[in-house]
């Protein structure tokens, strides 16, 4: 698949036998996603929705992790807080609209460590098998921010509603790939080194029995397309609370990210002026 220059700077692509292969390929940075990877993201998606030689997807990640998670500190600028909080919420619904706008079976393929938004969008593929070195974080809670990717909703009904608050509130919960296959979230789990080969056979199987687009825990889109929406806006007024503001401060210090360090820190010390304008 022919990808823009940028976007072919984060994922690898390719097709064979009708199987589109998209690997997210920034091993160095966890397979972060910044606002470069989710583009590229959607770029890959929105050409395989239009190309008839597709039949299936497989989305899977380069090197020891399967994604980080979304990138904060690349993807929030300073700006008037009421069209900052505009952006963040455009941005996470236009996120997890690429896989809810994924017309074409999908299949993620979880080679290590998923965290936040990476859990939480595979979710909303037709269903998930996982290396036997993943693990499932959703740090919601801990970060004082609201559950995103339809997971306030749909993952209570993929997993249970216990499982899901273990997961998604102060618990942090994060399930090792047995676990993960016990409670329902992933269907298979593997030798890491058989992920690959395990992954195309299923998607080959789908593509034989003529699976269409579905989703799990009999979801339905247009339903999550709502869920996803209201969301987006609570997670958009959660990460402008002081809480959340402070916390990335003190995170991002600690990893000697200084630049985006001292504009979260500005953010909330700025706080009691600025709130006044949302």
């Amino acid at each position: 698949m022919k990808l823009m220059p940028v976007s072919a700077g984060q994922i690898l692509t390719r097709v064979n036998e009708g199987i589109l292969t998209v690997t997210m390929n920034r091993p160095d940075k966890l397979n972060g996603w910044t606002m470069d990877m989710m583009n590229a993201l959607k770029e890959a998606f929105d050409k395989a929705n239009l190309d008839d030689d597709v039949k299936g997807i497989i989305l899977t990640g380069a090197g020891s992790y399967y994604s980080a998670g979304v990138n904060l500190s690349g993807t929030l600028k300073l700006m008037a807080p009421r069209k900052l909080r505009e952006l963040i919420a455009e941005n996470n619904q236009a996120l997890f609209e690429i896989f809810l706008g994924c017309s074409k079976p999908l299949l993620v393929a979880v080679n290590g460590p998923a965290i936040g938004a990476s859990v939480t969008s595979a979710t909303l593929a037709n269903g998930i098998i996982a290396a036997d070195n993943a693990t499932f974080s959703t740090p919601f809670a801990v970060l004082g921010v609201t559950p995103e990717g339809c997971s306030s909703v749909h993952l209570p009904r993929l997993i249970g509603e216990g499982n899901a608050q273990r997961m998604l509130g102060t618990e942090g919960w994060k399930p090792d790939a047995q676990q993960a296959l016990a409670i329902g979230l992933v269907q298979a789990v593997v030798p890491q080194s058989e992920l690959m080969n395990k992954a195309e056979q299923v998607v080959q199987q789908w593509i034989e029995e003529g699976q269409s687009r579905q989703f799990l825990a009999g979801s339905e889109l247009e339903e999550l397309r709502a869920v996803n929406a209201g969301e987006s806006g609570q997670l958009a007024d959660a990460f402008l609370k002081a809480a959340f503001l402070k916390h990335q401060a003190q995170f991002l210090w600690r990893k000697k990210k200084f630049m985006p360090s001292v504009m979260f820190w500005l953010l909330w010390g700025l706080r009691p002026v600025w709130k006044l304008a949302l």
